[in-house]
């Protein structure tokens, strides 16, 4: 019977593949959200044995600054400048799906041999974690908007996050909250970035920027 972390792990997987496979901008910042909720669950139970109100406050902390505060700015970095959708990626959608299902199959590779050395009760988390990481190295190289750059920026820390999440029971906790300042900060200043770029350029494709001139 699976436990409760392995549904949070597949859930984790099908929010990457939302990711991968959405052109709407909005449907991947919720997927990034989702992300963080997911893993906010897993935090606590990972340190359920273990259970107090510092953990509790530090998820919960963690979890609405990724899912609420976040989201929020990337919400009104695109109402700023108009962008609807993700046009013309450097990898087709279709094509990031089956991109990432062969990823998936990698991680399911590399993380097994480790499955056996993880503080948590899910094996399958180590492969989530690189399989997160991975996701969102894949949307940071294929896709043209910034947004949808920022958002695979902020899926790899949630990777991140997740794999020593997998190693360790309370040190990821504390770490997370040093690593998410400075998440926080370059969100904000892109958010910043995105809104210049559409006002001055009337896009926000990276990609054109390589073509600007004296």
């Amino acid at each position: 019977m699976p436990t409760a972390l392995d549904i949070l792990a597949v859930l984790l997987i099908l929010a990457n593949l939302r990711l991968l496979g959405s052109s709407r901008l909005a449907a991947c910042i919720r997927a990034v959200a989702l992300q963080a909720v997911i893993l906010g669950a897993a935090a606590l139970l990972v340190n359920l044995s273990d259970l107090d109100v510092r953990v509790v406050i530090i998820a919960v902390a963690s979890t609405g600054l990724k899912a609420g505060a976040l989201p929020w700015l990337l919400r009104r970095a695109i109402r700023e400048s108009g962008a609807v959708n993700e046009i013309e990626p450097f990898i087709g959608f279709t094509a990031s799906l089956l991109v990432g299902v062969g990823l998936l199959g990698l991680c399911f590779l590399i993380g097994s041999p480790l499955s056996a050395h993880v503080a948590a009760e899910s094996g399958l988390l180590i492969t989530v974690s690189l399989f997160t990481t991975a996701t969102g190295l894949l949307v940071i190289v294929s896709r043209r908007k910034a947004v949808t750059q920022v958002l695979g920026y902020l899926a790899m820390e949630n990777g991140i996050y997740a794999f020593g999440m997998a190693f360790a029971i309370q040190e990821p906790l504390l770490v997370e909250m040093g690593v998410l300042l400075d998440v926080f900060v370059a969100v904000f200043v892109m958010g910043i970035t995105i809104y210049n770029i559409s006002r001055e350029f009337d896009h926000i494709d990276t990609d054109r920027l390589s073509a600007l001139r004296d």
